[in-house]
């Protein structure tokens, strides 16, 4: 297997990149071609004592920024690390590309330069956040506009991932809404509802946020916008939570001592929500295997990432993707005639 990681991409390109590189090749000796300028990739193995044939190189010497638009970078800068790794792994089950760069640019990037699936319409970010038991969130930035049939197809992707991914037998699905009711939401949420539950499997129906973390489903779908804003406000929520806690413990001798007591339970308890644990999140929809690390990722991140990704690849989920697409495209044919 080989893993293509883009070392220009990110807040901390290219050195925790890079170091990233040498810590998952030295525990899961994968395959990792870095993506990227040769000479300050070299310049960088060199600094940490590695030998310039240590790691294969794509040399990649355009770098699209990420005040770029997408949409021109990717077409302007031919020769960047975005472009060459979405094409190295174009159409393949036996390789990922991991990138911490523009969102923006690497959706834009893989659509152009790797494909959707076929049958698949909108390619779609999807994180797991951990709860009750996990739960894959999709959309949450990849798409601002949407069709109910664009909902479907998350659901029968995520479905997929969790089944393939996460081992779970049976993955039950919710829509996104402000109401638990049918009759909820704006005008494309109640079509989505109506076509969610006639054609997905295991079709819960709406599911409010407070119930994000309780374990009523394990995906919930929903578009783009909606989807980034449900994730920044877990995240900012989590952060005040542990932000409260700390300053209780903090209070009094005997906070102190508590917290001393519980500290390793409390570490335990909040790693799963670490962006540098969880590493990336995979580009569903896409015919080859994207993972977009987070933008501030640091090295132990970016090993997470080439971990995930790998075995996203080693899952079979692209096969079986393009399989379920096929199949859908087949039956709605039929149904048409």
């Amino acid at each position: 297997m080989k893993i293509y990681l883009d070392v220009m991409g990110g807040d901390n390109a290219p050195q925790e990149i890079i170091k990233g590189a040498v810590m998952a090749k030295r525990d899961k000796n994968y395959d990792i071609i870095l993506v990227g300028d040769e000479d300050i990739i070299k310049e960088e193995l060199s600094r940490r004592g590695e030998g310039e044939n240590s790691f294969e190189i794509l040399h990649a010497p355009e770098v699209i920024d990420m005040s770029e638009d997408p949409i021109k970078a990717v077409r302007s800068k031919r020769n960047s690390s975005i472009v060459l790794g979405c094409k190295e792994i174009k159409g393949k089950d036996d390789c990922a590309f991991v990138s911490a760069g523009s969102t923006g640019a690497i959706l834009a990037g893989a659509s152009m330069f790797a494909g959707r699936i076929k049958g698949v319409k909108r390619p779609a970010l999807g994180v797991v956040l951990y709860g009750v038991k996990p739960v894959l969130l999709m959309d949450n930035g990849a798409n601002t506009e949407f069709k109910a049939q664009h909902l479907l197809e998350f659901a029968k992707m995520g479905s997929l991932y969790m089944q393939k991914v996460m081992n779970v037998a049976s993955p039950q699905v919710a829509l996104a809404n402000n109401g638990t009711e049918e009759s909820k939401g704006a005008p494309l949420y109640k079509e989505a509802h109506a076509l969610l539950k006639e054609k997905a499997d295991n079709f819960l129906g709406n599911i409010e946020m407070k119930d994000l973390f309780a374990g009523k489903a394990d995906i919930i779908v929903c578009d783009g916008f909606t989807g980034n804003m449900i994730l920044k406000t877990a995240e900012g929520s989590l952060k005040f939570a542990v932000s409260t806690l700390k300053s209780v413990l903090k209070q009094n001798a005997k906070n102190l001592v508590a917290g001393a007591l519980i500290k390793k339970d409390l570490e335990k308890a909040f790693a799963s929500f670490d962006p540098s644990n969880t590493g990336g999140v995979p580009l569903f929809g896409i015919d080859g295997a994207v993972f977009k690390a987070h933008g501030s990722s640091d090295a132990l991140a970016i090993k997470n990432a080439i971990i995930k990704a790998a075995e996203f690849v080693e899952s079979g989920f692209l096969h079986d993707a393009r399989e379920t697409f096929a199949a859908m495209k087949e039956s709605d044919a039929e149904n048409a005639e």
